[in-house]
């Protein structure tokens, strides 16, 4: 008897929403945690950050605009849309921004998406940071599949995803449209097992 393959489980709709965003203890004093309105400085800080805004579509440039920006992160969470959480020092403002954007339980996959403050860079925050939310994502959320996509010209996230253990797949040509024209990018992924 010919036995038929064994389809992968997928994550059922609801499961994030039902869950309590966590809160993640990272080497070297950080935590990553929800977004908190009082935070919203820290998002208009980046909005005005040459390379943040180089790099990333982030056009927050009043604290109104960046509030709105926060309360929407939580309901993405619950729209099992998106997962973001601030990078910060435990009871402190946020100095930086990680998480999970174009989320498909159904298919299993997400995509990563991250920044930080000059003040934080070259400090390693940012790979301890992936490699959490990573595992959270492969192992408590239960996706397949995760995507970290970077402009050519950015070798500091393609340093970030090399360490953080995803593999380099290839590059996607005039993928991404950023403030000086369009880039390629380098799509890197983690996939179950892989760790």
């Amino acid at each position: 008897m010919i036995s038929a393959p064994r389809i992968p489980a997928v994550v059922p709709a609801g499961r994030m929403a039902a869950m309590e965003q966590p809160t993640f203890r990272l080497p070297g004093g950080l935590e990553l945690r929800p977004w908190r309105l009082a935070d919203a400085d820290a998002l208009v800080a980046a909005g005005q950050d040459p390379a943040i805004r180089h790099w990333n579509r982030l056009l927050v440039e009043t604290p109104t605009d960046a509030r709105r920006r926060i309360e929407r992160m939580h309901e993405r969470w619950q729209s099992e849309l998106s997962a973001i959480w601030a990078i910060a020092h435990p009871g402190d403002e946020a100095v930086g921004l990680i998480g999970w954007g174009d989320i498909d339980l159904a298919g299993g996959s997400a995509e990563i998406m991250y920044w930080i403050l000059p003040t934080q860079r070259g400090g390693g925050a940012v790979v301890e940071a992936t490699k959490r939310l990573g595992d959270w994502a492969l192992n408590d959320l239960g996706l397949h599949r995760l995507r970290l996509c970077h402009s050519v010209a950015n070798p500091a996230s393609c340093r970030v995803a090399e360490k953080a253990g995803y593999s380099l797949e290839g590059t996607m040509r005039s993928a991404l449209l950023h403030a000086d024209g369009w880039h390629d990018e380098h799509l890197h992924a983690l996939v179950q097992g892989d760790v």
